[in-house]
């Protein structure tokens, strides 16, 4: 036996080994893994929720690499007589090198050291079962691009075709991963595997487990920053009888707390300011009869619906409305932020269809520039006028989300455009629209409030459009937009775009007035205590309202601006202590206008003015109705709204006023409802109403 073995050695010894062919490489190759296949074929597949195979180390990669390069191009004539051991030998080597962890952490070895892979899928655990060998997938990480590439050749006639070339061929359009296989051509037209993109797994037989509650993956952060405040205390009318604060027509808080309900839950007190509740409904104030008088004020006092022995003075203001024909020309910077964060279908879709309503709301002599920040600013549109809708709309279409956000680059390059293309006795402003999350340059809101101030001395306003949420900085809008002479809007739906951007686009784009400030002196000998509703974030000192530097909010084109405060009438229970030693002020019995309430003054400047001037209005018997239902339709609606807001926010006034009761009167006070948004609001009532039962 020995001798015979011995012949066949030499005379395989004598025999020329054959002219080196890759086509046989390729073929031995194939059909190894084809086998190697078909063998895993036979059990059962790998169950969902098995635990996700690792990557190659750089080890496993480079012994596969040396054993498929070199070692099969060395005797291409027996590659197909050893190719099938030397992959079942690396498959057990890479069993054998690989820390398997199953049912519990799992350690990733990246196949390029500190390379980490870009947008991997992440995969989620099902409930598995035990079930033997899986499959094999072939990776080959971006230092391997030579692996398994088949060198160009010619390709061999059909009837030199071997049966492991035949298995070559049909392996050549099989899967064996769960992802399909890419096919190339090489440079001759050799079909090879596209292994660029491909990995080696191997799923030992094994039992796993579900993954246990706490390593399911955390629920997103929610990063947004809003304003923390104080509601507005009861102030007593002897010691502090002025109360002064800054006109705001800003919407943001009702969009924010509307989204919070529809998603079932209750809003973060903080996110409640209730001006801007009152303030989101159109109401029909009266206004005035020209633009020269920009704004007509109602004062009405009425009894409290949540408390008997106080009363409401409830202060309407209304902008004259400039029709079509006389509104200035408009030039606009739409500034977009194209963060990574916004992208979300809530932010930047949204976003570009928001704007698209807009675009098409203005005139054709109107100018349009856009400017987008991410990492960098730059202007995606020069200036251009509406006539070229098509351009622009192309330009918002183009706008795509990525890197880190550079919002000071942002603002300045906006307010150089706005510059570049100033119209005089027109309208100048930057239209901001962002999650608000400035992470590059200026960061700080004061430095951010201070770019604003200096910016609008120009006369070039600043607009903010918020969208999204859990990364929402609200704070900064607010900041931004009252030194901007601007307004905030929170857009959560394309609903609310049309609002905001259609239906409103002249009281949101075209001002009438600036720095309106409003102050009221109670009158001690008929009001014992009074409390300003809402307007927390626009306080002001007494002494600011005469000073012509200190900014204010700003009453664009048809805007309604509507101010509440509940009144304690002298004599009714008060919830503050007499002073013990005397009053505070002396006892004006006898005195001129001891009759009226309070003294409303309002102070405003036009838009291109800078010195302001001044409208008064005693309020006496004759403002005041008997009864709540004696009241107006709007006066009473906007009640219901306050008294929401200060139901959501917990305030003690409404404490045992409960969201039936403010359903009532919303709903006796409906009205007129064109769009719908006083409907809206009953169902926004009737949901607080059940998410506070059932918290």
């Amino acid at each position: 036996m020995t001798m015979v073995d011995d012949n066949e050695l030499a005379r395989l010894r004598t025999l020329r080994v054959p002219v080196p062919n890759p086509q046989a490489k390729i073929g031995a190759l194939h059909a190894a893994m084809t086998a190697f296949d078909e063998a895993q074929e036979e059990n059962s597949p790998v169950p969902q929720g098995s635990a996700e195979p690792q990557r190659l180390t750089s080890r496993a990669a480079k012994l596969w690499r040396e054993i498929m390069q070199k070692k099969l191009v060395a005797t291409p004539a027996i590659a197909g007589l050893i190719a099938l051991p030397i992959a079942g030998y690396t498959a057990l080597y890479l069993l054998d090198q690989q820390n398997f962890n199953f049912g519990g952490d799992r350690t990733i070895a990246e196949t390029s050291a500190d390379k980490p892979e870009a947008n991997a899928p992440v995969s989620t655990s099902k409930p598995a079962t035990t079930e033997p060998a899986g499959k094999m997938e072939v990776e080959q990480s971006p230092d391997l691009d030579e692996t398994l590439v088949a060198p160009a050749a010619p390709p061999l006639p059909k009837a030199e075709s071997s049966a492991a070339s035949g298995q070559a061929q049909d392996a050549l359009t099989r899967e064996v991963a769960p992802a399909p296989m890419a096919m190339e051509a090489a440079p001759n037209g050799v079909r090879s595997r596209d292994l660029a993109k491909t990995r080696l797994f191997v799923q030992p037989s094994v039992s796993v487990l579900p993954a246990p509650i706490d390593t399911m993956p955390p629920q997103a952060e929610n990063r947004d920053r809003i304003e923390d405040f104080r509601t507005n205390p009861v102030h007593s009318a002897k010691d502090d009888p002025v109360s002064t604060f800054s006109i705001d027509v800003d919407t943001a808080s009702y969009s924010f707390v509307r989204r919070s309900l529809k998603e079932g839950s209750l809003p973060q007190p903080d996110t409640v300011r209730v001006e801007e509740m009152v303030n989101y409904f159109p109401y029909d104030w009266k206004g005035p009869g020209s633009a020269e008088t920009p704004f007509n004020s109602t004062v009405t006092v009425m009894p409290a619906p949540w408390n008997a022995q106080h009363k409401l003075m409830h202060v309407a203001i209304k902008g004259y409305d400039l029709q079509p024909a006389t509104q200035p020309k408009a030039n606009l910077v739409f500034l977009i932020d194209v963060s990574g964060s916004m992208n979300e279908p809530d932010k930047l879709p949204l976003l570009k269809s928001a704007f698209r309503l807009l675009v098409s709301k203005l005139k054709p002599d109107d100018t349009i520039s856009i400017v987008t920040y991410a990492g960098d600013a730059g202007t995606v549109l020069e200036p251009t006028k509406v006539a070229e809708k098509d351009k622009i709309l192309g330009a918002i279409d183009s706008l795509q989300p990525g890197g880190s956000t550079a919002g000071e680059a942002g603002i300045k390059q906006a307010y150089r455009l706005a510059e570049k293309s100033f119209v005089k006795d027109g309208v100048n402003r930057v239209m901001l629209a962002t999650d608000g999350d400035f992470n590059v340059g200026q960061t700080d809101d004061g430095d951010l409030k201070r770019l604003v101030e200096q910016e609008r001395k120009t006369g070039v306003y600043l607009s903010v459009f918020g969208f999204g949420r859990g990364n929402l900085n609200d704070r900064m809008m607010q900041t931004i937009a009252q030194n901007g002479n601007g307004t905030a809007a929170y857009i959560d739906t394309l609903q609310e775009a049309e609002k905001v951007l259609v239906e409103d686009a002249a009281s949101t784009i075209f001002p009438i007035a600036k720095d309106v400030k409003i102050q009221v002196e109670f009158n001690p000998q008929k009001v014992s205590e009074y409390r300003l509703i809402g307007y927390e974030t626009r306080a002001l000192s007494r002494e600011d309202f005469n000073n012509d530097r200190v900014d204010a909010g700003d009453i664009g084109s048809g805007h309604s601006v509507t101010a509440i405060y509940e009144i304690t009438p002298k004599g009714a229970p008060s919830q503050i202590d007499d002073l013990r030693y005397g009053e505070a002020s002396t006892d004006n019995g006898g005195v001129a206008n001891a009759d009226e309430y309070a003294f409303v003054k309002i102070r405003y400047k036009l838009p291109n003015e800078e010195t302001s001037k001044l409208i008064t209005t005693p309020v006496t018997g004759a403002n005041e109705v008997s009864s709540f239902d004696a009241a107006g339709t709007d006066q009473r609606f906007s009640v219901a709204v306050a008294a929401f807001g200060q139901k959501l926010r917990d305030e003690d006034a409404t404490a045992t006023f409960g969201f039936d009761r403010i359903e009532q009167i919303a709903a006796a006070a409906r009205g007129a409802d064109p769009f719908g948004y006083r409907s809206e609001f009953l169902s926004l009532v009737r949901l607080a109403s059940a998410l506070e039962r059932n918290r």
